[in-house]
């Protein structure tokens, strides 16, 4: 009889457990987030009440359904919400391990708002510790996630933690202005907790800093607020400061009446927690919560021994119940230690990942700075050297003279080539080129592009051929500049290697979404090729085909870097195919959007002709203001070889007094010299005449200081040193009356 008990308790068992599990499957996913939501409110209720303990469970219930649906977004929330509690009842590690856990999730789901709680938390634990440093690093990313998320209303309490921070670390200045900022968030969303807090913690700052009659204002309007809305923590906070700071003054008799309040209200304060604490919340509560879940678990296994008559198969799997129960207990106790301990470790080397981030970004802007510095110091000499090549070479030299000043005049370029490709590679790397969009004709600028550079093809017998798609169209709104600047690299690129061959410049459409255009050019030529080994490698700095292809070609190596930046700027991408021998296509895609048909300007052939000879210069004066003798020397001669009359000072307060005392028409300025710089002396002379044409001839050339140049009322900069076809074509404009339009301003 009794095996046939034994076969129909299993097979009930087994049908209880196929309905229950149909059951739970087919449970609404919908109805299971509500049950989620509900434990997660009933748990911050009994956290605002002291219940910790409870509120730990209901969350614990919450995250066990979370998981069940895989929810992952709300597992990274109840995660922080965990570790929020764990902190409040001193559980740091256990919060450290629950904090991860959600950062990992949180980023996985990109939550980013919830991130940045996170962090925040996180950077509270850290302030406890008095981790300051680390509590500033994670506040500042929580800051940024919240700005990043346009949750302004929520970085007033960042910026509050990290005043606290600033003002432990006794780094006043810093802490107001957090606190400013803090200030202004609250008072536009009606935070008054928060704005409470942060008037008083701007008093302890101006106390600090010893202005103890500010700090008496300030912390008594944050008093005010917190009495009116009944915020008792920053009441008693208040009392406190207001203590220290009459104590300052030395107003005993204030300070002690403040002290007596705070005080009382702290005792208050603490009566009233431990009425509203659940019966657990003891020094020894945690022993007793664990004495509670031993004492349930003894229950079930008297229950279970009771009704060990029913069947002996129900007491054989019980105690293989908990004989398996109690080796995972024992597998996660050892995982649990053995996770505490990798957290431990993953913490200390994101702190040393974080510390050589700063490291690597300090690095990084010291060699901007000292590649900027470098190069403005290199171009003085260089316009000595290219100048007066230029005129050794104008000036009839010995025929066996010649080939060495032109070696020379060759080096000279290509030094100032090799600077300006440095500068442009540190631009792009500290992110300080920028999108100049306006509407152009595409097809125009190819063909401009192509005609600029088709006297060095055919001095390499090298045909170039284009090819524009007939429904593409030509009028684009972009930055034309710096597609200008990829294909005069690309296409220089391709003459450069290819000898009696051809060039193909095509352009395409590839995408179109209503006005916005995907494009692709295309740079194709049957020069000598890349070999396979070289081809991942052709985009960086310095990289070049080999040792003899550098001797025999020439380049800096730059080249390509630099178009690969300014494709990245234009948010394109570019690769290439080549075989050593046959040629190399270069390919690149852009997005552009398709602007209205604008008059496309005639292309022209790039003509040499002397300009000057055209104007009557017999009247012209110019004056040149430079200090380094050699200079004066070069640009006088270039100036004469024009036909043009100067004077020559070599300081700013001479230059003023000479425009006072004579009428010019340019005035080339050089910036750096001895007394007033060539800044100060165009502010001057801009005071009395407002007309005069004044250039700016220098080697400055970080773009990010050009502005003072426009400001001080220079009309234009000619960077030194200078194409002289350049220089003369704005002396040109400036003679025949055209108006003078700066590129840098």
């Amino acid at each position: 009889m009794s095996r046939i008990k034994y076969y129909i308790f299993v097979f009930l068992a087994c049908f209880c457990s196929l309905v229950f599990a149909q059951i739970d499957g087919v449970e609404d996913a919908d109805l299971l987030s509500l049950r989620i939501q509900e434990r997660v409110n009933q748990a911050k209720l009994e956290s605002d009440r002291g219940d910790y303990y409870n509120a730990l469970g209901n969350l614990e219930k919450a995250l066990e359904i979370a998981e069940k649906i895989e929810d992952k977004k709300s597992q990274g929330t109840i995660h922080t919400k965990i570790a929020k509690v764990r902190y409040l009842v001193g559980e740091t590690d256990k919060a450290n391990v629950a904090l991860t856990t959600a950062i990992q999730l949180q980023r996985e789901n990109s939550d980013y708002a919830n991130l940045a709680i996170t962090y925040n938390i996180k950077g509270v634990i850290h302030n406890t510790n008095e981790e300051y440093l680390d509590a500033l690093e994670y506040y500042n990313s929580a800051k940024t996630l919240f700005e990043q998320e346009d949750l302004e209303e929520y970085i007033s309490e960042v910026t509050l933690n990290e005043a606290k921070a600033y003002i432990a670390l006794e780094r006043f200045d810093e802490a107001k202005t957090q606190l400013e900022k803090t200030v202004i968030i609250a008072k536009k969303h009606d935070q008054k907790r928060t704005l409470s807090s942060a008037l008083i913690q701007t008093g302890k700052v101006s106390s600090a800093l010893n202005n103890n009659n500010l700090a008496l204002t300030q912390v008594e309007e944050g008093l005010s607020i917190a009495k009116a809305y009944n915020i008792v923590e920053n009441i008693n906070e208040a009392y406190l400061t207001l203590s220290e700071i009459h104590e300052k003054r030395g107003d005993y008799k204030s300070s002690l009446e403040n002290i007596t309040k705070h005080i009382r209200l702290s005792d208050s304060i603490l009566n009233v927690k431990r009425e509203n604490l659940a019966p657990g919340i003891t020094s020894q509560s945690i022993n007793k919560y664990k004495d509670a879940q031993n004492e349930q678990l003894k229950q079930q296994i008297d229950e279970v021994s009771a009704e060990s008559n029913f069947t002996r198969i129900t007491t054989i799997l019980s105690i293989a119940l908990i004989t398996i129960l109690s080796l995972l207990t024992l597998s996660l106790y050892k995982n649990n230690n053995i996770r505490l301990k990798t957290n431990n470790m993953l913490h200390k080397k994101n702190d040393e990942l974080i510390v050589a981030k700063e490291k690597a970004e300090l690095a990084s802007k010291t060699k901007a700075n000292f590649l900027s510095t470098v190069t403005h110091e290199l171009r003085t000499p260089l316009y000595a050297v290219t100048g007066l090549t230029n005129m050794l070479l104008d000036e009839k030299p010995k025929e066996h003279q010649i080939p060495h000043l032109k070696s020379l005049k060759f080096s000279g370029d290509y030094l100032l080539t090799f600077i300006n490709d440095i500068l442009q590679i540190n631009k792009i790397e500290a992110n300080k080129v920028e999108l100049d969009p306006e509407i152009f004709n595409l097809k125009n600028k190819i063909e401009n592009v192509i005609s600029a550079l088709s006297n060095s093809a055919k001095d390499n017998g090298t045909n170039l051929h284009f090819d524009y798609e007939n429904t593409l169209p030509e009028t684009f709104n972009g930055d034309q500049l710096k597609i200008s600047q990829i294909l005069i690299n690309l296409l220089g690129n391709a003459i450069k290697f290819t000898k009696d061959g051809d060039i193909w410049v095509r352009a395409y459409k590839i995408n179109q979404k209503d006005k916005m255009y995907t494009l692709r050019f295309e740079i194709e030529d049957n020069g000598i090729g890349i070999t396979k080994e070289k081809q991942d490698h052709m985009f960086e700095s310095f990289s070049q085909g080999s040792v003899q292809i550098n001797r025999k070609y020439g380049g800096t190596g730059l080249g390509l870097s630099i178009v690969k930046g300014l494709i990245q700027i234009l948010k394109g991408k570019i690769y290439l195919k080549s075989e050593l021998g046959k040629g190399t296509t270069f390919f690149f895609e852009i997005p552009l959007e398709k602007a209205e048909n604008v008059e496309a300007p005639k292309v022209e052939e790039i003509k040499k002709s002397n300009k000057m000879e055209d104007l009557d210069l017999s009247n012209v004066k110019i004056l040149i203001v430079e200090d380094n003798k050699i200079n004066q020397m070069i640009t006088k001669k270039i100036l004469n070889k024009m036909g043009l009359y100067c004077d020559v000072v070599d300081n700013g307060e001479a230059a003023v007094e000479q425009v006072k005392s004579t009428a010019y028409n340019v005035v080339l300025m050089d910036i750096h010299m001895p007394g007033i710089s060539g800044l100060e002396a165009t502010k001057i002379i801009r005071t009395f005449d407002k007309d005069l044409t004044i250039f700016a001839l220098t080697a400055v050339t970080l773009e990010d200081k050009m502005h003072e140049f426009g400001e001080a009322g220079f009309n234009d900069i000619i960077s030194k040193p200078f194409k002289q076809e350049d220089f003369e074509g704005k002396l040109y404009d400036v003679l025949s009356g055209k108006e003078v339009v700066s590129s840098f301003f």
